[in-house]
């Protein structure tokens, strides 16, 4: 007769820097004396990615200074600012783990490894404590500026590809006086304040997913400088580096269920850790006048030239990113790996980058594309990360036309081939409808949801209503070719459905 279990189970220990001796042994803590860090970098938006990411690439570092007795290397800890008002819960979760958290990585096979990671020696909430981000902003010790504010937050007029001026944060940032209250104002501000006291320039460090990141915050901050202040808005276009960067890992939402593993497998209790895939990437222009971290050291590729590895991501990842979601859950999926485990999606998708994308690309160096297509296909079908097609679809309109047009465009100038395209941009249109294929309502989440969900709205009447918005679609509902593909496919997603529709481009399209 077999006994019964009287084991208790241990209960998880809380995560902050009194705690970490506690930890079980199988959950690596920092090696280094975070006493002993400085902070050399300020971060702007310590969400998900900042924190699987570029945070996790410092730790590695700082372990490595503090194994090679390297206090220069201990000089490049991070603050990490919440800038918007909802940003308070991260805050305060942080604070009350002393910055700590604990990075789950999600391997396919169900492993998770988990590791706490201790590079966030600092962390502010901007709306609480103004005074506070300047300060650290104007520290002649920190050397970098970096941010992680999504695609939206660098407000560029997609048709225009000037700055949105009148954005109402904007506008109550040029007040004389005013409390900076946006990733703009902090940035103009701390540097109009360095410049007055003498100090060196920092470094702006965009880790956002857009092309040419770091040319993009260049103009649109030095634009709103402008704005405010024209001999600035010169010193800094003369001064201030703006590197560009490419950056990768995909990095679900935290789950609750993702919380309660983390203290029932590994003993952790973690008010917010984050969660992520195996594989990352990080490439970095080579631009930093006063200063960088040796990143190269711990597996970033620093390099002269950013972009054709960004190309190679925004066209191929990003792009099949948004190529999957609409078409998936429209299908009736609601993962990305449901979607890339079915045969049909996968052919769908791999056409794409092979027939449509990839001719599009320069030439990258030290990499495989047809390998790098296939890792594509591997990570988003990994079950482990659970990432949702809702997340996917949210904030299209600073997407789309970023990702998945510039592809449309350059086929279009040389009679390539645009069907797969057309479809996810049809798929987008019928998703912003706000029903599913069931008549079951779609939470539209996008920065300009109003005015999509009005011209799905319209399409019934005019198939075009959507293209018609210029600042979205340029003059792409003027495109003969591109419409007539485009009209077929809208009707066909509501005559037949997305799932019969992609069967039928695979066909056509090889």
């Amino acid at each position: 007769m077999t006994e019964p279990d009287t084991t208790q189970a241990t209960a998880p220990v809380p995560l902050r820097a009194g705690t970490l001796a506690d930890l079980p042994s199988g959950v690596p803590v920092p090696r280094y004396d975070r006493s002993a860090v400085g902070r050399g970098i300020v971060h702007l938006g310590v969400g998900g990615f900042h924190r699987a990411h570029q945070a996790m690439y410092l730790d590695r570092l700082l372990t490595l200074a503090a194994d090679e007795g390297d206090r220069e290397g201990l000089g490049w800890g991070i603050c990490g600012v919440g800038v918007l008002p909802h940003d308070d819960r991260i805050i305060s979760t942080l604070r009350g783990q002393d910055g700590l958290y604990t990075l789950v990585v999600k391997h396919p096979d169900g492993r998770r490894e988990a590791r706490v990671i201790g590079s966030l020696v600092e962390v502010l909430h901007a709306p609480s404590d103004p005074q506070a981000v300047l300060d650290a902003m104007t520290d002649p010790a920190t050397k970098i500026v970096s941010l992680t504010i999504t695609e939206g937050g660098y407000l560029v007029n997609q048709a225009t590809g000037e700055l949105q001026a009148d954005a109402p944060g904007l506008r109550a940032d040029l007040h004389p006086g005013a409390a900076p209250s946006t990733a703009f104002g902090f940035v103009v501000a701390a540097l109009r304040a360095r410049r007055e006291a003498g100090t060196a320039p920092f470094t702006v460090m965009s880790c956002d997913n857009l092309p040419g990141n770091g040319d993009v915050a260049r103009r649109m901050m030095i634009s709103f400088a402008r704005l405010a202040d024209p001999e600035l808005a010169d010193w800094m276009q003369e001064h201030v580096a703006f590197p560009n960067a490419m950056v990768d890992r995909i990095t679900p939402v935290t789950a609750p269920e993702d919380t309660e593993r983390l203290a029932q497998e590994h003993g952790v209790a973690d008010g917010w850790p984050v969660v992520c895939e195996p594989f990352t990437q990080w490439v970095l222009e080579d631009r930093f006048p006063t200063g960088r971290p040796a990143l190269e050291r711990v597996g970033v590729q620093v390099v002269d030239d950013v972009e054709p590895y960004e190309l190679m991501k925004l066209r191929l990842l990003n792009a099949s990113h948004q190529a999957l979601c609409y078409l998936g859950y429209l299908a009736g999926y609601r993962y990305a790996h449901e979607v890339c485990q079915d045969p049909l999606f996968v052919d769908f998708l791999l056409g794409y980058m092979e027939q449509e994308a990839t001719p599009t690309l320069p030439a990258v160096p030290g990499t495989d594309l047809a390998d790098y297509r296939h890792t594509l296909i591997e990570r988003f079908a990994n079950p482990e990360v659970r990432d949702t097609l809702a997340r996917l679809c949210a904030e299209s309109s600073d997407r789309i036309p970023k990702w998945l047009l510039p592809v449309v465009r350059h086929q279009l100038d040389r009679q390539g081939p645009i069907e797969r395209a057309a479809l996810v941009v049809a798929a987008w249109t019928r998703y912003a409808e706000g029903t599913d294929e069931q008549g079951e309502p779609i939470e539209v989440v996008d920065r300009l949801r109003d005015r999509v969900m009005a011209a799905a709205a319209r399409q019934h009447e005019d198939p075009l209503a959507f293209l018609r918005d210029r600042e979205l679609f340029g003059d792409l509902a003027e495109q003969d070719r591109f419409t007539a593909v485009y009209a077929q496919l809208l009707a066909s997603l509501h005559e037949e459905g997305a799932r019969a529709t992609v069967a039928a481009v695979v066909r056509s399209s090889g």
